[in-house]
């Protein structure tokens, strides 16, 4: 073959896969030995667009904003906030006067709101009572496993409490047919345990009560639930 035909035909693919030249590296087999895979370095044009970065900086703005709006998400959503206890007075309450041992014996049913905050539910698991005349702890309750609550909501629970004043002072105020007004201020005192979030909270709550020891009983009274 001429030189001007070989010139004449470089267009030709088929010529130019013909007319290749040999490759010392493999040895003219084309085949390149497996303990020189290592030593081979490929070469790549500068104007190859592997070389050339694209959006990078997009991809990397974009992905670190969205790291701080999931961690900004996630902090806004479990940061723990408050719970409240309100209470709702007096329910319901029965007296019942003993004269053998004179005693009076109150049976008061006590409401209290409790306002979740948070954007997790919460369990109350236990809750204690005391009720303090004066000085003296004249009742007490301890009851367990009371509710569950849902995000931003609230809740009302019951609790009723059974006293016994000893206190003879106490007894003839109650008793004393003379005295028009015959109410008891009683000190509630209520610790509040809650789980959330994997881990336990005790809440501590107080309040003044007045309950009308002379009257036989006090008939519950409505309750209306409002939204927190």
């Amino acid at each position: 073959m001429s030189v001007n035909e070989e010139e004449g035909d470089a267009s030709s693919p088929y010529e130019i896969i013909e007319s290749h030249a040999t490759c010392f590296t493999c040895q003219g087999t084309g085949r390149i030995p497996r303990d020189q895979e290592r030593d081979l370095v490929a070469l790549i044009p500068y104007s190859d667009q592997r070389l050339k970065p694209r959006r990078t900086k997009l991809y990397v703005s974009v992905t670190v904003v969205a790291c701080v709006l999931a961690f900004s998400l996630v902090i806004f959503f479990l940061f723990p906030r408050s719970i409240e206890l309100v209470s709702g007075g007096v329910n319901s309450s029965s007296v019942s006067i003993s004269t053998v041992q004179p005693s009076v014996n109150l049976e008061t049913t006590h409401i209290v709101n409790v306002t979740n905050q948070n954007y997790y539910g919460l369990s109350i698991t236990q809750l204690d009572v005391e009720v303090i005349l004066v000085t003296v702890v004249i009742g007490k309750v301890s009851i367990k496993h009371i509710t569950h609550i849902l995000p931003l909501s609230r809740t009302q629970i019951f609790l009723t409490v059974e006293s016994t004043i000893k206190d003879e002072n106490t007894f003839k105020i109650c008793t004393w047919p003379k005295i028009k007004v015959h109410n008891l201020l009683l000190h509630i005192q209520m610790t509040v345990t809650c789980s959330l979030m994997g881990h336990s909270e005790q809440l501590f709550f107080e309040d003044y009560q007045y309950v009308d020891c002379r009257s036989n009983s006090t008939a519950p009274r409505l309750i209306y639930s409002q939204p927190p």
